[in-house]
């Protein structure tokens, strides 16, 4: 069989098998690329004037359990701890996406808001769906994509390739007779 037709079948096949997952990557890939652009994506950080945080991690939780409709009570309800010096912030994010951001120097609670890159992220790495369905899916559909990059490329240099061929042939033809 011709390296081109087996190169369209691998193109057309491949096409099919990695076209769910490859959609899921590129919309959630244009989201995070908006993460700092988007407030609906990633809340952003409030700045103040403190350089020097002065707010000790055991004041942290009970600022935080306080503010209604939050549900961090404790450590274990925490995901991330984020201290910004150079902002003057501290954001806790808590394991259900939420996050708080508290004035580094006097515990002030800045913003309250949902924060969805990190669930974006987890969708692009297909670990949102199963920790196997990243290995077995989004990893080969990665592979596969790479593979279908390669033909691609092949079969649009292709014609440039056969053209430059028939053109050498031509030159050589006309050379050899005279």
């Amino acid at each position: 069989m011709k390296i081109k037709i087996i190169n369209r079948k691998i193109h057309r096949i491949g096409s099919i098998a990695i076209a769910l997952p490859l959609v899921i990557v590129i919309v959630s890939g244009i989201l995070l690329q908006l993460k700092k652009d988007s407030d609906w994506v990633q809340p952003p950080t409030i700045k103040t004037s403190v350089r020097e945080p002065s707010l000790s991690f055991d004041q942290v939780i009970p600022i935080v359990a306080n503010i209604e409709g939050i549900n961090i009570k404790s450590w274990d309800d925490i995901d991330r701890l984020d201290v910004r010096p150079s902002k003057g912030v501290i954001k806790v994010r808590g394991r259900d996406h939420w996050e708080v951001q508290l004035h580094a120097k006097s515990g002030e609670v800045l913003q309250v808001a949902y924060r969805r890159s990190d669930l974006i992220e987890s969708i692009h790495d297909g670990s949102f769906f199963h920790d196997k369905l990243k290995l077995w899916v989004f990893l080969p559909s990665g592979v596969i994509l790479l593979l279908l990059w390669g033909t691609g490329v092949y079969l649009f240099v292709l014609p440039y390739l056969l053209k430059r061929r028939k053109r050498n042939n031509r030159y050589q033809g006309s050379n050899n007779q005279t």
